[in-house]
């Protein structure tokens, strides 16, 4: 995601001269939902917010149930016409108004990132970064053309007009939950939409607290953005409320499968952008140590909790042996533990569950004839990074996404074998490929099918104006980012025409 080398730059200093009164100070939020403009509790009742790397306990958030869900979808929808009916020039105020909040209490929702999430501070500041840039890329759409003027065959004015879609749901994920809710967010709620935000209950203070706080004190209307966390029957309840009319979904591909058909059952558009198991192709000229310093990146950053993570290495034969050597050596000097504590490149795993899935594809890797070369190990929520040697094409850590500090490491003999196996995955999200020639490695590109393709970087990139999305199993092509596809994914065309006078039918 945007400038990852540099992720360091987004590490927040505290200047206590301008300490800001906190986000969280001035509402009620523990043990809350926010539904129609009220700090409310819900339905579900409570859970604990629980620190991955500490097991301790955060705070207390409200659970949403499916009846919440009908309450602020008939709330959202009331609301939203008033919304889009305000000068443009006023959302894009509380989008402008909203992306210096971002920065303003930076401090204080890095620290949550850091804590809930499991994030580095690197990585906290970074997505505080990205949600400003996505407000400021989204104060820009209320002020673009809103349609064209068509010929006809008649006297008259026909135009195409794009028209608020007018209630979203939002389904954000765990691992990146600011940058992963903000991109849908924004754009939606700038373009006159009302939103439906449903943050993953693991990360919901990061993912949703923190961002319905920053709407609502940037001037977003009672009604208009609602936060509902909750589980799989809310999830469904937003996908089938009569009031909800587009999905934007971000997760795994079994659950996108199951949000897609609802959603066409239902005559409603869905965005889904789901799992990868992105392609990093090492031709044989590429620079080995160039090479592993950007595989270690796409790899291990954020403990490859990322949808882009880089999980199947391609390597020329002549470069293999010394690149799994020296990428298994970088993986073992990496130091991991508790970002809240130390200086360190990876935090932990959000839970027992998913580290848990990611050992058990890692040990029958192994037991399929893969050669650990380096990691494999854990201790409570902290996994090593880890590198498989020779991993056979159909073992689970190389055919599945992991979503998990893995670098599962294949040699090729041919560039036409890399192709051919890089292509051979259900997924198509991101592609790297490294090679001293720009122009074969574009070549090479063009026989592999996926969303996003980075020449000479690794898979795990994007920015606020650029079309982000995968293809296959990866999800419906590029929903998100740059304001074609923004305006795309959350409106609707209408065709109206006028007439100074009134035709006269043969009838």
């Amino acid at each position: 995601m945007r400038k990852y080398g540099e992720v360091h730059r987004y590490v927040h200093h505290r200047d206590d001269r301008e300490t800001p009164v906190g986000l969280l100070d001035s509402v009620d939020w523990q043990g809350n939902i926010f539904k129609n403009g009220t700090w409310t509790a819900g339905r579900g009742g409570d859970y604990a917010v629980v620190e991955p790397a500490t097991g301790g306990e955060l705070g207390r958030m409200g659970q949403a149930t499916p009846e919440d869900v009908a309450e602020a979808a008939a709330g959202a929808a009331e609301a939203q016409r008033e919304w889009a009916a305000m000068p443009h020039t006023a959302r894009a105020a509380v989008m402008r108004k909203a992306g210096d909040l971002w920065q303003r209490h930076a401090e204080e929702i890095s620290g949550w990132n850091v804590r809930e999430v499991g994030a580095v501070p690197g990585m906290a500041g970074f997505a505080l970064h990205v949600a400003a840039e996505e407000c400021y890329a989204a104060a820009a759409l209320p002020g673009r053309g809103i349609g064209e003027i068509l010929p006809s065959e008649e006297p008259r004015l026909s135009m195409a007009r794009r028209m608020p879609a007018g209630v979203v749901a939002v389904i954000a994920p765990f691992n990146v939950p600011i940058i992963l809710g903000i991109r849908s967010v924004a754009p939606a709620l700038a373009l006159g939409n009302a939103v439906l935000l449903k943050p993953d209950p693991r990360t919901a203070v990061t993912g949703g607290t923190l961002m319905a706080r920053v709407f609502e004190e940037a001037g977003v209307p009672p009604g208009v953005l609602h936060m509902l966390p909750g589980g799989a029957d809310v999830g469904e309840a937003l996908v089938t409320d009569p009031n909800v009319r587009v999905i934007s979904f971000t997760g795994s591909t079994p659950v996108g499968r199951r949000i897609g058909e609802l959603a066409g059952s239902h005559l409603k558009r869905a965005h889904l952008e789901l799992g990868g198991n992105s392609a990093l192709l090492v031709l044989d000229d590429a620079d080995v140590d160039e090479a592993v310093n950007l595989a270690t990146w796409g790899s291990f950053f954020h403990q490859g909790q990322i949808c882009m993570t880089a999980g199947r290495h391609f390597v020329a034969e002549r470069l293999y042996d010394d690149f799994v050597e020296r990428l298994a050596a970088k993986a073992g000097d990496l130091p991991v533990g508790d970002p809240a504590a130390a200086e360190v490149a990876l935090g932990p795993v959000i839970d027992a569950g998913q580290r848990d899935r990611i050992h058990g594809m890692v040990t029958a890797t192994v037991d399929q004839g893969a050669k650990l070369a380096s990691g494999g190990t854990y201790e409570e929520l902290f996994y090593r990074p880890t590198v498989l040697a020779d991993a056979p094409l159909t073992a689970p850590a190389f055919a599945e996404e992991v979503f998990g500090p893995v670098a599962p490491v294949t040699r090729v003999s041919s560039v036409d074998q890399a192709v051919e196996l890089a292509a051979a995955s259900e997924y198509g999200l991101s592609l790297g490929i490294i090679t001293r020639d720009v122009m074969r490695g574009l070549a090479v590109a063009e026989r592999i099918p996926t969303g996003i393709v980075h020449i000479n970087d690794q898979t795990v990139n994007d920015e606020a104006n650029a079309p982000f999305g995968g293809v296959r199993a990866s999800g419906t092509g590029s929903r998100f980012g740059g304001a074609a596809a923004n305006i795309e994914a959350f409106t609707e065309t209408r065709w109206i025409t006028m007439r100074g006078e009134a035709p006269r039918y043969p009838l």
